[in-house]
């Protein structure tokens, strides 16, 4: 039977994929893409810092691969989020290499978390999915969910995945599961994987900002940085932008 809602493990008819352009989700689709036809490709606008730069940054990703590429946008979760991650009046948590690596006091990185939270938005998006999905007939919603993130986001957890599955099952006729590729996979695995599937990386987009070059500072960029340096090689998008 499929677990689809952990390792991908097989064959698939047809899914929609989350694609924030972030590395997990660009990995996540390349792995799926393998094994299922992807009729949708969704991004959702909720006011977040790097908005316009993840729109633009998918939507190149979705047209690589060939499929149809659609932005949601949900002013009211803007209206509701008062946290860094939207709020401009904020500023989004800087974050050292040493700060990510203290695994046996992960307090820095439970702080920023909670500061870039945004209410219930992985909810919000895969029921939204979901709807897609029915309509189109399609059984899976690919999603970029990470082990690396779950430590300090639940809802990028097997745990989630699981109880979304159930929830889903009860309120979609065709039971629309979630395929989650790299749920068992840290930041330097996804990357592994991304390039064994030739994923095109340098078009992924991880910083918390919509700047020109991502800001080198924000939790997901050291993350990002740090999976590189583990795995041994110079980063797609910084080559691409001519950045050391």
């Amino acid at each position: 039977m499929l677990r689809a809602s952990k390792e991908y493990e097989g064959p698939i008819i047809s899914s929609i994929a989350l694609l924030s352009s972030g590395l997990d989700s660009v990995a996540s689709l390349a792995v799926a893409y393998k094994k299922t036809t992807v009729k949708l490709a969704l991004i959702f606008d909720y006011g977040q810092k790097a908005a316009s730069k993840e729109i633009e940054y998918s939507r190149v990703i979705a047209e690589r691969y060939g499929i149809n590429h659609k932005v949601i946008l949900l002013p009211w979760l803007k209206e509701i989020t008062t946290t860094s991650l939207v709020n401009r009046n904020m500023a989004v948590p800087e974050l050292s290499m040493q700060d990510i690596e203290k695994e046996s006091d992960p307090t820095i990185t439970i702080d920023s978390a909670k500061k870039v939270w945004v209410p219930n938005r992985n909810g919000v998006m895969i029921n939204i999915a979901a709807s897609f999905a029915e309509s189109l007939d399609c059984e899976y919603i690919i999603v970029g969910f990470n082990s690396e993130e779950a430590v300090t986001f639940p809802d990028n957890s097997y745990a989630y995945l699981e109880v979304i599955d159930k929830c889903l099952s009860y309120s979609t006729r065709n039971g629309v599961k979630m395929l989650a590729p790299v749920a068992g996979l840290n930041k330097k695995d996804i990357i592994s994987k991304a390039l064994e599937m030739k994923a095109p990386l340098e078009w992924s987009w991880s910083c918390y900002h919509g700047g020109e070059v991502p800001c080198g500072v924000c939790e997901s960029c050291i993350r990002r940085k740090r999976a590189f340096m583990q795995v041994g090689i110079k980063d797609p998008l910084m080559v691409r932008l001519g950045i050391d």
